[in-house]
């Protein structure tokens, strides 16, 4: 969506073709709510970029929306033993602090005067910030969809798309499931989890995660409204879990897990959170929020991540596949830097120089093996997940395409 926005703002007749309807209430970029943080600890690259990001989601707030919808209520990362060098907390609070933020360092005792529902026998340690929060992804999304509509993109729904068209050599546009073509001068391939299957040579590099999200009815929505309790961490590179204070509309505390997830094929699974991952919430909450122990479990959800393997976004022109650009492999934090990804696309697609260019360039699965976006719990992988094969058959995300006009 911010691909499309961005090109037809520079002047290019731009079509967006989903196979859904929009908002797609199943859509990774959906949902009540996602994390908007700068906190990305050494990484001083993602670290701008998420500074960037911020000052586009107060901008957005001024002009875009008819309401604040990034709620700047700051962030808590805790940690269960003292924050030392290396560790994803530490650097994170020393890179902020050299910046000038003024992120604030916190002990037991500070954690359990300010922040009361956590248990300070295990979250021994942690910091502040201020300048982190939310935003209400859903609702983002319908704004930027009406956007969309008044700047002149021409919205198609429910319209899969089967394959990409080759004329002369290039990439001139896609074929529908319905056998309608849609011809232009480029196209973008901004599908996530579909993207394997319409691309297949990246089907060793991409791959589709299930990760599970929670949402929980407190007894006391008191003790989990801000400033009470914010955005949190809970060590989340040794845990993976996060989440997020009361939801101002659906009055539920949303917890969830950035880790290793389980393989998901994106067309065909039915997108159920295992059993094991609700015994591991229960435990989490059991240890860490006792005050949610008991809390009525409104619904569960399947976020469907789209990997790569150290956690860095794709964002490419095709190198042997003219007309083509790919902007995939959101790793399951890309949705914070919504307000400036579609201009990083439509610099890609126009060919444009920017520092990220290197970074998110085209490569394989063997170039880029480090493990990479520092808050991510690892653990231990399925052995499925590590087959160099994406099953399955061809389906469709969202794929604007592209004609200067």
């Amino acid at each position: 969506m911010t691909a499309a926005l961005e090109l037809c703002a520079r002047s290019y007749r731009v079509a967006l073709v989903d196979q859904g309807s929009l908002p797609h209430d199943r859509g990774a970029s959906t949902d009540i709510s996602r994390v908007v943080r700068i906190d990305y600890g050494a990484d001083g690259e993602y670290t701008t970029l998420a500074e960037r990001s911020r000052s586009g989601w107060l901008r957005w707030n001024e002009e875009l929306f008819r309401e604040d919808l990034y709620h700047e209520v700051g962030m808590v990362f805790l940690v269960r033993s003292p924050m030392l060098p290396g560790s994803y907390e530490y650097e994170s609070y020393q890179s902020l602090l050299a910046c000038g933020y003024p992120v604030e360092r916190l002990d037991g005792v500070e954690i359990a005067r300010r922040f009361p529902a956590w248990n300070v026998e295990v979250f021994v340690e942690g910091y502040f910030n201020p300048n982190d929060g939310y935003v209400e992804s859903g609702r983002v999304m319908e704004q930027l969809l009406a956007q969309a509509r008044r700047q002149g993109v021409e919205i198609f729904e429910r319209t899969g798309v089967a394959e990409l068209l080759v004329i002369d050599g290039r990439i001139r546009g896609v074929r529908t499931i319905d056998g309608e073509r849609f011809v232009a001068g480029e196209v973008v391939i901004a599908a996530g989890a579909w993207t394997p299957l319409l691309v297949p040579e990246l089907q060793s590099m991409l791959r589709s995660t299930g990760q599970p999200v929670f949402y929980l009815q407190p007894s006391d929505p008191s003790v989990f409204t801000p400033p009470r309790f914010v955005v949190f961490s809970a060590d989340s590179s040794r845990t993976g879990w996060y989440g997020f204070p009361l939801h101002p509309r659906a009055r539920v505390v949303k917890i969830a897990n950035h880790g290793p997830g389980w393989p998901v094929h994106p067309a065909g699974d039915v997108r159920a959170v295992p059993l094991r991952e609700r015994e591991r919430l229960h435990a989490f909450l059991a240890e860490s929020l006792p005050a949610l122990v008991g809390a009525r479990l409104v619904k569960t959800r399947c976020c469907l991540y789209c990997d790569t393997p150290n956690g860095d976004f794709l964002i490419a022109r095709h190198p042997e596949r003219p007309g083509l650009t790919i902007a995939a492999g959101d790793s399951g934090h890309a949705f914070k830097f919504a307000p400036i990804l579609g201009g990083l696309i439509a610099d890609t697609l126009e060919d444009t120089p920017n520092p990220y260019r290197a970074r998110f360039g085209w490569r394989t699965a063997a170039s880029h093996m480090a493990a990479g976006e520092a808050s991510r719990y690892r653990g231990e992988r399925d052995s499925a997940e590590e087959r160099d094969e994406f099953p399955g058959s061809p389906a469709t995300g969202e794929h604007p395409t592209t004609e200067k006009g």
